[in-house]
């Protein structure tokens, strides 16, 4: 069968995600692009999904949920990072961030052939991704968001102190015995360098 050739920007789109960078008000010790970002909460996501399933009788498809991760941030290729104190500063804020997130959504599905839309939609549109999947991928990215404030206060960079100390906080008031495996057993080693790594092995 000889299909017909498609011109989409689609991909395009994706590959300009390494050029938004995260953590906008603060400085930044090492800067963070939403790209990098999206993979790092893929893993974790995937990771705390096998978790869930293995240790606390979970029943989640760990791959849907770390595909999903993966284009968790897709919209920021048109919306900008919006960082997180502006973004729940008020309700009405952020309603209105939600339905332009929501429209965005809409725009990038667009792009794609009519054939691969339905596809794309249950993984770029969050109203079509199951409640369990989104709990999950939310909790990776706060466990990456802690991260990323524990490997710049390492760096002397005091300007993350605060938001290391509330994210802290929000982990370990999670009711997800999948998080607390994970802050417990994989999150430490993170601070360590190559060769502290290397000695633990």
């Amino acid at each position: 069968m000889k299909i017909a050739s498609i011109s989409t920007s689609f991909y395009a789109y994706l590959s300009r995600l390494r050029w938004i960078k995260r953590w906008g008000l603060k400085r930044n010790a090492y800067e963070e692009n939403v790209m990098e970002h999206s993979w790092e909460v893929a893993v974790i996501a995937h990771t705390l999904a096998l978790i869930k399933n293995r240790y606390y009788d979970g029943h989640v498809d760990s791959n849907a949920v770390a595909t999903a991760a993966l284009y968790h941030d897709i919209t920021e290729v048109i919306t900008g990072d919006l960082p997180t104190p502006i973004k729940y500063h008020s309700p009405e804020i952020s309603n209105a961030y939600k339905q332009i997130e929501q429209q965005a959504e809409l725009e990038l599905l667009d792009l794609l052939p009519d054939a691969l839309r339905s596809d794309f939609a249950e993984l770029i549109q969050h109203n079509k991704i199951p409640s369990e999947h989104l709990e999950i991928i939310k909790a990776a990215d706060k466990i990456s968001a802690y991260l990323k404030c524990q490997s710049e206060l390492k760096a002397g960079n005091t300007e993350f102190v605060n938001a290391a100390e509330q994210i802290a906080l929000s982990i370990s008031e999670s009711n997800r015995p999948e998080v607390t495996f994970f802050m417990q057993n994989f999150a430490p080693n993170c601070s360590l360098t190559l060769d502290g790594l290397m000695k633990t092995n």
